[in-house]
């Protein structure tokens, strides 16, 4: 199972501000990170996934909660930890799972990915969310692509074997 965290974060790591993303929106950042996870299951928080109900992510949502629930929604399935997600990541057939936030999951999950595809808007902002730090050392830039507002960044781990 390939695990990539997907994010959008401002050159002081914040990712969010109040719930929301504290920069004005960047339609070329939310095309292309829609068509990257459209066809398979994201893993994202359960405050992350109530706020997005109106346009859920992704082919499946992973939601990871620390209390079990049903959701009224076909597509979503609760899990309750790292290995839970995946393991409903890899019963649902999929290959690759997307780790979409927000800060907490993002957290939890960086030990485990195995790729990041980052949009690095230009600027800093204020907020209380970040993305959390990596250690340099254990990923390399594996390519960058120029936009307006953004540059998409792909990086992927650096296997130690």
């Amino acid at each position: 199972m390939d695990l990539v965290s997907v994010a959008a974060i401002a050159d002081n790591r914040v990712i969010g501000d109040n719930g929301e993303l504290p920069w004005p929106s960047i339609p070329a950042d939310k095309q292309q990170y829609r068509e990257l996870i459209a066809d398979d299951p994201v893993i994202l928080g359960r405050v992350t996934y109530e706020s997005m109900l109106d346009d859920l992510p992704g082919a499946a949502q992973i939601v990871l909660s620390r209390s079990e629930q049903e959701f009224d929604v076909s597509t979503a399935h609760h899990a309750s930890g790292v290995d839970d997600a995946v393991a409903v990541a890899e019963n649902l057939g999929a290959d690759t799972a997307y780790v979409i936030g927000g800060a907490v999951i993002y957290e939890l999950f960086q030990p485990h990915i195995d790729r990041m595809v980052l949009s690095r808007v230009h600027s800093e902002y204020e907020g209380d969310a970040f993305y959390p730090e990596w250690d340099g050392e254990q990923w390399a830039l594996d390519s960058t692509t120029e936009y307006d507002r953004f540059r998409l960044e792909e990086w992927v781990r650096i296997d130690d074997e």
